[in-house]
Order: C-alpha cells, then structure tokens, then sequence
C-alpha cells in the first residue's frame, strides 16, 4: 500500500459553522489529513471551546510562541487542556526557551518556525539580519535540532537544505495549486514540495478559499497522483 500524503488545512476562520464544513468537506481516505489552527481561531471567541471539543483529529496549534522562556513554557501548559498534536515555536526565541518549552510539552509535538514565508531577503534586511534566507534557515535547522524539536516548519524551497541538518519532520507552508501566490513570497506546488523532501504540507486559500471544498480536494489528489 503506498504511504499516504500529509496535508495540514489551514482553518483560517473565527466561523465555527464554517470551520466545521471545512473539517467535513475534506475528510478523504486517499490523504491524511490535520488541521491547523492559527492566531485567527484560536483568540476568537468561541475556538477554544471548540478545539476542547474536538476528537479524533490531527490538530495543529499554531501559536507561533515568541517570548521569554517562562512565558513561552506557560503558554504550553496553558493549552495542556486542548488535544493539541502539533505546536509552534519561532527558533529565534533562543535556545532558551525553546529547551524550556520541550520540558513541558509532554506528548504535544514542537514545531520550530523558521523565516516566515511572507520573507524574502528584502524583508530580512529591513528587520535587520544580514544573512541571507538560504543560511539563516540552515543555521536555524541546526538550532532546532540542539533543541531537540520534533519538527520545522520551513518554506518548501528549503526542505533540502534543512534536511541535511534536521532528520525529524518537515512541514512546509506557502503551498499553491495555482500559480496566484498572494502575500507569500517563497511558495511551490504541492508535488514540488513533496519532491523536495517535505512531510507534512499546510494548506489554506488552494483549498478553503474560493470554490467548492470537495472538489478542491480532488482537484489537489489529481494534482499528487500526477
């Protein structure tokens, strides 16, 4: 039996009615199937108590932690409550707190987020890093890997240089079926990141965004049989 693809479906709502639809409508035996929660959901008003709910599904919280190490510990404990599988973590909050968060996080799986894939090296200069993406991801990669994080999240660009550094899962965002890449900079089709060495694939808009979720998912499952 072939090994099936991982997809995350980014849940980018604050509608329950319409988050529900979208975990039904993409239910499918051909992929297996998570689902990522971000910012959005999980300071809305009703999300919380939703994904305290939720059973039997892959979730993916992605907070995206950047503080102190107290506080970035805190902030997992808080979430203990919620069947969460998958967390983020920026690497640049330090070594520090990125060790304090492991400590606590239990069975809760760390991602390490590495550039934004709305970056590219125009943006990285404007923050101040004068390395450029390439380098910065690969020295990042290393960090994690230190830190013993059981995932990175990476632009699929760069799944073969973090590879090298970083044996343990890879998840890469700034997917797109079509070539419309909108406030993402460093993006690639579903088969290319695949190609490239990914594991887990996050994505939104090519699914949720526009046209009928089913068949969206279809049209992605054609996209992987190619």
């Amino acid at each position: 039996m072939m090994k099936k693809n991982k997809i995350f479906v980014a849940c980018d709502s604050t509608n329950i009615l319409k988050i529900k639809k979208i975990i039904k409508d993409t239910q499918n035996p051909k992929l297996k199937v998570g689902y990522k929660f971000g910012l959005e959901f999980l300071n809305s008003k009703y999300g919380r108590k939703f994904l305290s709910k939720l059973k039997n599904k892959i979730v993916f919280a992605d907070l995206k932690l950047h503080d102190i190490p107290n506080t970035c510990a805190s902030a997992v404990r808080a979430v203990k409550d919620l069947n969460v599988n998958y967390l983020t973590i920026h690497i640049s909050a330090g070594l520090e707190a990125l060790k304090a968060v492991k400590k606590v996080s239990g069975s809760i799986r760390l991602v390490g987020v590495s550039i934004l894939t709305s970056l590219d090296n125009k943006g990285l200069k404007e923050i101040g890093f004068n390395k450029d993406i390439k380098k910065l991801v690969l020295h990042q990669a290393r960090l994690a890997k230190k830190a013993k994080l059981d995932a990175i999240v990476c632009s699929a660009q760069e799944v073969k240089i973090v590879k090298k550094v970083f044996k343990k899962e890879i998840i890469t965002p700034g997917i797109r079926l079509e070539s419309k890449i909108n406030d993402q900079k460093r993006v690639l089709t579903p088969n290319q990141a695949f190609k490239n060495g990914a594991d887990w694939l996050v994505i939104g808009r090519s699914i949720t965004g526009q046209g009928n979720i089913k068949k969206n998912m279809i049209k992605l499952i054609d996209h992987l049989e190619r």
